[in-house]
């Protein structure tokens, strides 16, 4: 058994201050893939390196408080990857890949933060960017290993993936081009959105992001912008998944796949 969780934090200080510590120790997680550190190397020092028992491997942005992605892991990895080689992707530390490879066995754990558009044109043309450069990026490792990429998408791929979707077809996030560059990465099956493989119909409870802004939370009016995205091979090993809502630790709710596998 693999278990693999993956969480926007929205902020490492913030998450921990929340309790996002002692939930780790009670889930026993293999891997935990986390995005939006919001913080930088000397910030992390002597404090949130490891987690749990789980090491940290990390991609920080150039900016102060910006964005970041970690992976936490109890299995020491062969190799680590940084960045996607693309200066203004890098810069706002958005990729990190841990290799796993025995013998001919080669397998990653990747944590993904996508840019939102959220914010205006500019911001949209970088997510644009970005999906253009990502895109042939996974299918090149497609070819050479097996891999599961965790990660705040920042896509809500179809109408079930949020409460309002008519009320958002020309937002960041629900914007046809973006939903058809997810169709075309799923398109021929080689790659597998693990929560929909296990989950095909699911709506209300697939959520993992809610709005601060009015009673998004308590009403649920989310979009389920968090994913498992995996090769074939290790996406059809999955055994369940769930969306961990008890306790919040972010504005992200933790998405927790259990694989039939061993890293």
């Amino acid at each position: 058994m693999f278990t693999l969780t993956t969480l926007n934090l929205n902020g490492i200080r913030s998450a921990i201050s929340k309790g996002l510590e002692p939930w780790l120790a009670q889930t026993q997680a293999d891997c935990i893939c986390v995005q939006e550190i919001k913080a930088q190397a000397p910030d992390m020092a002597g404090k949130f390196e490891q987690l749990e028992g789980l090491q940290g491997y990390f991609h920080f942005a150039d900016k102060k408080g910006y964005s970041g992605v970690g992976v936490y892991t109890r299995h020491e990895p062969t190799d680590v990857r940084v960045g996607l080689g693309d200066a203004e992707i890098d810069a706002e530390g958005r990729y990190v890949e841990l290799r796993f490879d025995r013998g001919a066995r080669k397998r990653s754990i990747i944590s993904c933060y996508f840019p939102s558009g959220s914010s205006g044109d500019e911001r949209q043309q970088v997510k644009y960017r970005f999906l253009d450069k990502i895109h042939p990026h996974l299918q090149a490792l497609k070819a050479e290993r097996e891999w599961i990429l965790c990660g705040d998408i920042n896509i809500a791929h179809q109408e079930i993936d949020l409460k309002n979707w008519k009320g958002n077809l020309k937002n960041s996030g629900f914007l046809p081009q973006e939903r058809a560059w997810m169709t075309h990465l799923l398109g021929d099956g080689s790659l597998i959105d693990v929560y929909r493989h296990l989950h095909p119909d699911t709506t209300g409870e697939a959520y993992t992001w809610w709005s601060n802004r009015g009673q998004a939370y308590a009403k649920n009016v989310g979009w389920r912008l968090d994913y498992h995205l995996a090769t074939a091979a290790l996406a059809k090993t999955a055994l369940r998944a769930e969306v961990y809502k008890a306790t919040r630790f972010s504005d992200h709710a933790p998405l927790t796949v259990h694989y039939d596998t061993v890293i």
